[in-house]
């Protein structure tokens, strides 16, 4: 009879990891929230710092008057609201913000969506294209500037240089009050051109091929299957572009300080640009403040319209 062989050590078990059951019976490691405050802990602070207590603190200073270094003096609730609303020169720098605005961002999409539609073809020496429209994304704001103030200069500028030999009569690009806001809106049009022609013609090389074949088989022409195939297949993208170009550019700042400092005759005085003077150079903290709320306003009620209204169209 063979003796029965008894095993001289138990196999190891598994450690348990300290857990605690919450009242809804799911297990939670006791230190989840450690290394949640751990990660989550810098990021909270950068922005609390920031971004949420100039929040706040705008809001406070806009209900009240200040001295010339930004202490709040006396309380006036919200007649600095009143006074902005009831302002002739207010509202002409919210007409021409808005003018502004629409044209930015219509030219911008047009002219991003046409370039991406025609490099996205294989086309001999196209890689050039797509590198030189890219190119404005490298180009700072004050180079931006430099290079188009001498684009528009009415003696050497280029613009009144080819109408000097076409026997045109020469404008006055950045004088006249008429022609102002078409240049900044061109300049601003040319430095957003390079983000959004990049991200649209990414978005064009994502497209199923096949759709455009069956499109072809079926004798579609190239214009029905850019509006019934292209563009509905890029219309996220298209609608994070426009989100975006928008926001951009009601906080343009840079081109028009550089280029017209708000004229002539308050022709460019946008409404980022008017919470510049109010605030830096005529030290009206409460106003300018009253300015940014406002300002913050607009732009959070155009994206809501933009996601309440555009996003239907949006095939995910």
């Amino acid at each position: 009879m063979q003796a029965e062989i008894t095993p001289t050590h138990k196999p190891q078990s598994t450690p348990k990891v300290l857990t605690k059951t919450s009242d809804k019976g799911f297990n939670l490691h006791v230190n989840d929230k450690y290394y949640a405050a751990l990660f989550l802990g810098p990021s909270l602070l950068i922005l609390g710092v920031f971004v949420f207590y100039p929040m706040v603190r705008t809001l406070y200073l806009s209900l009240f008057l200040t001295d010339n270094v930004g202490r709040p003096t006396v309380f006036v609730g919200v007649k600095n609201y009143i006074n902005l609303f009831t302002s002739s020169a207010y509202q002409a720098s919210l007409w021409a913000t808005l003018v502004y605005v629409v044209g930015v961002v219509a030219l911008t999409l047009t002219l991003g969506l046409l370039l991406a539609q025609v490099t996205v073809n294989k086309l001999a020496g196209i890689q050039w294209f797509r590198t030189i429209f890219s190119a404005t994304m490298g180009v700072s704001v004050s180079v931006a500037a430099i290079f188009w103030l001498f684009i528009f200069s009415p003696t050497v500028g280029l613009f009144d240089q080819i109408a000097a030999f076409l026997h045109l009569p020469v404008i006055n690009w950045l004088t006249d009050p008429g022609w102002a806001m078409v240049s900044v809106t061109i300049s601003t049009v040319w430095m957003n051109l390079g983000f959004t022609f990049l991200i649209l013609f990414g978005a064009l090389q994502m497209v199923p091929q096949p759709l455009y074949q069956a499109a072809a088989i079926e004798g579609a022409s190239s214009r029905y299957q850019f509006f019934h195939v292209t563009l509905p297949m890029i219309s996220p993208t298209l609608f994070f572009t426009s989100t975006v170009t928008l926001i951009g550019a009601f906080k343009s700042f840079g081109l028009i300080d550089l280029m017209t400092a708000g004229g002539p005759n308050n022709a460019t005085n946008l409404m980022v640009y008017q919470v510049y003077r109010d605030a830096f150079l005529n030290g009206n903290y409460g106003l300018a403040s009253a300015e940014s709320i406002i300002l913050a306003v607009i732009i959070a009620l155009f994206t809501l319209l933009q996601f309440k209204f555009l996003e239907k169209r949006v095939n995910y």
